[in-house]
């Protein structure tokens, strides 16, 4: 166990934890040259076309100094906010972290939430300072930023460049040397703790773990403690670039196991394994529950596929332990499922990979929060979806959620953040100064003013500087109504939403004029409208694609010509009674980017 190490890469987005993981695969001779390839541990098609890390990676090197063999477990991690439960689980599962700090960007609100996350586990931080060959690199001023976050010396931030190898060599030394061993009793009961899985459709589940206390070894009875469902360890092995069998995993090390288990019900990331007949007394403390930022409707575009989406959204949650859903119904779409995301990236990449990887087609709708109305009958109602509203006239009111907003900005964005917040009707609750040029802002916001373009907006006025953290406060009154779009005069049901009053006829204006440029034209005039009940608020019409029946019409009185539109006019009319909109899903999609 004194030669094993496990540890994770942490770092604000676009920082270069994939290109140090390449760096140090390389260097301890993990995948041979032929292997190697830019960003080799994002595996997935869409992390290399999007240049972003979704999902962490585990993978073991060996390596040699001095004549003794050191086993380190690598967790590259992901950067983005919409995936920082992917780097809490890491985190739960490592004694040490390398924090890598851009030298042209500096210390930035990610690497101080994912440092804060580190140091609440106890990890052993290793400051790395990344990017000191480009041109814009402020080596001196990131160190001292780096010293002063982490209160260490100079002298102990390593300064590297992932993508020429300059400086890397010695960070091994310094994981061998600064991390601790992990911990653990190798005679004690088994328990293991699961931090990811991988469904494969010839093993069943892959589970990846990591062992705390005792042995497990092939073959053996286990049992998962959650569930108290047990099975038999067909085959257990350890993380490289492929799953590499072996005989036994040790106390302190990391490794997978597949059992045939086909059901993605009995997998739970967080649960403990033990062995049957020398169970452990208790669980390993998990992870931390997730709290789902976004809920939207996904349904499956033919109705006879909802049990396939079922299955599908089942082993995609094992993948991705952040995605939550529950079953819902609509008027206009059928069956489908209310899902929970961390964000808006999120739902998009959740949706982009359920296309990808299970070839499953969704339509999403607006995403939205849960609100809780009281009737005029004096019933308190949780309504998730705006075409489960009462009509008008039985609401007495409804409260919508609140949060507490937590902002740490440099102080030169104070100003636009203010004024941000204030638009997205925040009420400022307290401001302090925590360095002399770092602020930190608290606003009592609604949950519906941030689920749609808050964070982006946040990201834009302040360079990509401020962080953003939010818990759930209480419900309170607010003046809501629902606004519905008309598409041909029927109402479309995924595209409706509730809405501030004070917001609605821009937001409904808006609306028209997108949807007016996204529906594609059919052989009618389709009018399209935003209305509030019986009221409408704003139009447009997505004009009728004609032929020119006038064309072969040459010479001769005009009434021949009028005689042929008219005959037209007619046609079109009786087209127009009985036309059917075909709404595109970007149409969906695009009420999410209105500016």
């Amino acid at each position: 166990m004194k030669n094993i190490r496990n540890f994770c890469i942490i770092a604000h987005i676009d920082h270069g934890k994939s290109t140090l993981a390449d760096r140090l695969l390389e260097l301890t001779k993990t995948l041979s040259e032929r292997d190697m390839e830019a960003q080799v541990l994002d595996d997935m098609d869409l992390e290399k076309e999007k240049g972003i890390t979704i999902k962490s990676h585990a993978i073991q090197m060996e390596y040699l100094r001095n004549g003794e063999k050191f086993l380190l477990n690598l967790i590259d991690t992901p950067g983005h906010v919409d995936f920082s439960y992917e780097v809490s689980r890491s985190i739960a599962s490592c004694e040490g972290a390398l924090l890598v700090v851009d030298a042209s960007q500096g210390v930035q609100a990610q690497t101080i939430s994912n440092l804060y996350l580190a140091i609440d586990h106890g990890l052993e931080i290793i400051p790395v300072i990344n990017k000191i060959d480009m041109e814009s690199a402020q080596v001196e001023v990131v160190t001292d930023q780096v010293c002063e976050l982490l209160g260490c010396g100079p002298e102990e931030v390593f300064r590297i460049s992932a993508r020429t190898g300059e400086g890397v060599a010695p960070i091994l030394d310094a994981i061998v040397d600064r991390i601790p061993a992990p911990e653990g009793d190798p005679l004690a009961p088994l328990q293991a703790l699961i931090f990811d899985s991988v469904f494969n459709p010839f093993r069943g589940i892959i589970a990846y773990f990591k062992v705390k206390n005792g042995n497990l070894k092939k073959g053996d009875r286990i049992k998962f403690v959650n569930t108290g469902m047990d099975y038999t360890a067909e085959e257990v092995g350890i993380l490289k670039m492929k799953l590499k069998p072996c005989e036994g995993i040790n106390c302190g090390d990391v490794g997978y196991i597949i059992s045939g288990i086909k059901n993605a019900a009995e997998v739970k990331v967080g649960d403990t394994i033990t062995l049957f007949d020398n169970p452990t007394d208790k669980a390993i403390a998990g992870f931390e529950e997730v709290k789902p930022m976004v809920f939207a409707g996904m349904y499956p575009v033919q109705a006879d596929k909802f049990e396939e989406l079922r299955t599908t959204l089942e082993k995609f949650q094992l993948n991705d332990a952040s995605f939550v859903y529950e079953p819902e119904s609509s008027l206009a779409l059928g069956s489908g499922f209310r899902c929970g995301f961390l964000g808006l990236l999120h739902l998009e990449i959740v949706q982009e990979r359920l296309f990808r990887e299970f070839d499953m087609d969704v339509i999403t709708t607006v995403p939205n929060v849960s609100y809780k109305v009281y009737t005029t009958q004096g019933e308190i109602l949780d309504v998730h979806n705006p075409s489960g509203l009462p009509a008008p006239t039985l609401i007495d009111h409804i409260e919508e959620p609140f949060i507490r907003a937590q902002i740490i900005s440099k102080s030169e964005f104070f100003g636009p953040i203010m004024k941000l917040c204030l638009e997205k009707r925040g009420i400022l609750v307290s401001q302090h100064y925590i360095t002399a040029d770092r602020v930190e802002l608290n606003f009592d916001m609604p949950l519906s003013e941030i689920v749609f373009d808050f964070y982006d907006k946040l990201k834009s006025i302040s360079k990509g500087y401020a962080s953003f953290d939010y818990h759930l406060l209480d419900f309170r009154p607010s003046k809501l109504v629902r606004l519905d779009i008309l598409l041909n005069g029927e109402p479309a049901d995924a595209l409706s939403t509730l809405i501030h009053e004070d917001n609605a006829y821009d937001f409904g204006r808006k609306m028209c004029v997108k949807l007016k440029d996204l529906i594609p034209r059919q052989q009618f005039d389709i009018p399209v409208q935003a209305a509030i009940g019986a009221k409408i608020i704003a139009r447009e019409t997505v004009k009728q694609v004609r032929k020119d029946v006038t064309a072969k019409c040459y010479g001769g009185d005009v009434t021949r010509k009028r005689k042929l539109l008219e005959k037209q006019k007619e046609g079109k009319k009786r087209m127009r009674q009985i036309g059917k909109v075909q709404v595109p899903q970007s149409a969906f999609m695009a009420v999410l980017k209105l500016d």
